[in-house]
């Protein structure tokens, strides 16, 4: 017959340790030393102690998992923050539930209703539109929520992003300085806070310059895809030669391959006849046929900063500190967009 269940006291006793010490290293690791957390470890291995996460669960009220809620999971760019924020979080002893909206508010607010349901300590999530009410409700009802790759204009809600107008001021700089003066930015769908403010910031990158603003030309696009930038730029190239423009900013990178895709596709020379740019500097921007100019932002950092945010907040709430972090994004130029031009 199987002896009697090892108890955390049993661990503590073996490690030589006191009771909350165990339960910090199941918990709240992070704030143990390395050498106590491995003494503790090993009696844990040694016993053969299995912890209650049930019990746990049920005093607490909620599970060891996080939800991460993400606008399209086919992006690379959104591959590598989960990659931040598994890292972190994995470290920590969290689980995280993987969701993907689609950029669709019914089925992110569907997702949130699961994510509930499954009484997860938090959520991490890039929200569809701006003004979320669903998530304050989540906060009112104990959930954490952080905002990821998207500002907050709470002062009670943290969130890591980066400054997204100065990623467009980058880019609009780099082609008009290379002589460009007839340019379309292509992004969408335009409820996107995201692409919006590049957009916006190249516009103040034109105004800067002494420039019109007609000189950018916006191509709205339903959605951030490949599919949609060769959309665009069939669109792009169907203007008469003389309006058409000869540099593409693209609010991302898979919109930015679309649009590279097509002009291949027509014979146009990138970046002698049309120069491109892009947003996120996923990897395939620097595989792509012609390797993509790009501004970079700084992936896997938003995902670990965004889940040290939520960890903090959920161990230490009383201490916790609400903070809006802004990373700033640097701009990655490759033969996409390196031919300069004299005229327009």
């Amino acid at each position: 017959m199987p002896g009697p269940a090892v108890s955390i006291r049993d661990v503590a006793s073996q490690a030589g340790v006191s009771v909350g010490t165990v339960s910090n290293v199941l918990n709240r690791p992070d704030i143990v030393a390395a050498s106590t957390r491995n003494r503790v470890l090993a009696a844990i291995n040694e016993l053969g102690f299995v912890p209650n996460d049930a019990a746990r669960q049920l005093r607490r009220g909620r599970g060891r998992t996080l939800g991460l809620v993400v606008l399209d999971v086919a992006n690379p760019f959104f591959t590598d923050v989960a990659k931040g924020v598994e890292d972190t979080t994995g470290a920590a002893g969290m689980a995280v539930i993987f969701c993907n909206s689609d950029g669709d508010p019914a089925k992110e607010s569907r997702y949130l209703d699961l994510l509930e349901e499954q009484r997860v300590q938090g959520v991490l999530i890039t929200p569809v539109d701006d003004a979320n009410e669903r998530l304050v409700r989540l906060r009112e009802r104990g959930v954490l929520v952080v905002l990821l790759d998207r500002r907050s204009t709470r002062p009670d809600v943290c969130s890591v992003a980066v400054d997204d107008r100065l990623g467009g001021e980058l880019a609009m700089r780099h082609l008009v300085e290379a002589g460009h003066r007839r340019i379309a930015f292509v992004g969408g769908p335009w409820r996107l806070e995201q692409v919006r403010d590049r957009y916006h910031g190249a516009l103040h990158a034109l105004r800067e310059a002494g420039l019109a603003e007609e000189t950018l030309r916006r191509f709205e696009t339903p959605s951030p895809t490949v599919a949609a930038g060769r959309d665009a730029a069939s669109r792009i190239l169907g203007l008469p030669r003389s309006a058409r423009a000869t540099a593409v900013f693209c609010a991302n990178d898979l919109l930015a391959l679309g649009v590279l895709q097509e002009l291949t596709r027509q014979q146009v020379r990138v970046p002698e006849d049309i120069a491109l740019v892009g947003y996120d500097d996923i990897d395939f921007a620097a595989a792509a046929a012609v390797p993509l100019s790009s501004v970079r932002q700084p992936r896997q950092r938003l995902g670990q900063t965004a889940a040290r945010l939520m960890l903090d907040e959920a161990n230490d709430p009383d201490n916790h500190q609400h903070q809006q972090v802004i990373f700033e994004p640097e701009l990655v130029v490759r033969e996409s967009s390196q031919y300069a031009r004299t005229s327009g």
